[in-house]
């Protein structure tokens, strides 16, 4: 499929009971790198949880080499996608274009999120078109970086717009680490920024307050970190799920947790979209709650 000049398509769950004249949210959720959008539906719950709520689903696929270990340009992450300087944030605006005029989308409602590489890219859509969503959740991902220690660390671009932000994050994360640095699965050498520093980039641009608010929930397996935002309802907010690896925190891999495991049936899915319904742009571009 050809979409605004990319030889590249995304896959669509409609709700079940959608209809043509009555306009839903749409959330848009990237897979990692060497992943498809098929697996990345299975695997987060979303189409699922589309089906309970009332949303759009769209999973859009990654540059491929031969057909196969999609992943995209995130700026700092990753492969060929970035190396080729790839335009996936270009990609991902042509497919919110695409999706808009095929089905009755409600565009004060569009919501991004991500996972690993995907997740990086969300960072970096938001930063560059933040205007286009009301929301963004960007999970196990770094904002920043660099692929080794001799290239010139790379950041996002001062966002155009503020935009609430969620993030989840395993304290065990292997690949991209927690606490940031070089990547401790493999031979990679890429450099990532820590969770905490993804998330100080947007309590800056969000203009939020300097001290955060924290809780613990899941018998103290999750930390919540919320940085309140002063004047725009910009919140971000960090979770920090402590023993948690390279994985989607969802169902598809805490249902097989033991019963008595404080993460049995921890659901990313229904937490984003909980931080996702509340919000919306107004048509001046503003956050509205």
């Amino acid at each position: 499929m050809r979409i605004h000049g990319f030889q590249r398509t995304y896959k669509v769950h409609l709700p079940a009971g959608y209809r043509a004249d009555n306009p839903l949210p749409m959330v848009i959720i990237i897979h990692g790198a060497f992943d498809t959008g098929k697996n990345m539906e299975r695997v987060s719950g979303f189409s699922k949880l589309a089906d309970k709520e009332k949303f759009i689903a769209v999973y859009p696929e990654g540059m491929g080499i031969f057909g196969f270990i999609q992943h995209w340009n995130a700026g700092h992450c990753c492969g060929k996608a970035a190396a080729d300087q790839i335009d996936d944030v270009g990609f991902l605006e042509a497919v919110i274009e695409n999706a808009c005029s095929r089905l009755a989308v409600d565009r004060r409602r569009i919501y991004m999120t991500g996972f690993s590489n995907g997740g990086m890219l969300v960072h970096r859509f938001a930063s560059e078109k933040g205007h286009l969503l009301a929301a963004a959740a960007p999970m196990a991902a770094s904002a920043g970086g660099s692929p080794n220690a001799r290239t010139p660390e790379w950041s996002p671009q001062e966002a155009n717009k503020t935009i609430p932000m969620l993030s989840m994050h395993g304290t065990s994360d292997l690949s991209v680490p927690f606490e940031g640095t070089k990547s401790i699965a493999g031979k990679d050498t890429r450099r990532y920024w820590a969770a905490e520093q993804s998330m100080a980039f947007w309590v800056r641009q969000n203009d939020c307050e300097k001290n955060p608010l924290t809780e613990s929930l899941y018998q103290g397996q999750v930390k919540i970190t919320t940085w309140k935002s002063r004047s725009n309802k910009a919140d971000v907010v960090l979770y920090a799920i402590d023993g948690w690896g390279h994985q989607w925190p969802g169902r598809f891999f805490t249902s097989r947790l033991a019963p008595e495991n404080p993460l049995h049936n921890f659901d990313a899915a229904e937490i984003i979209w909980d931080f996702f319904k509340v919000r919306q742009r107004k048509q001046g571009g503003s956050i509205d709650h």
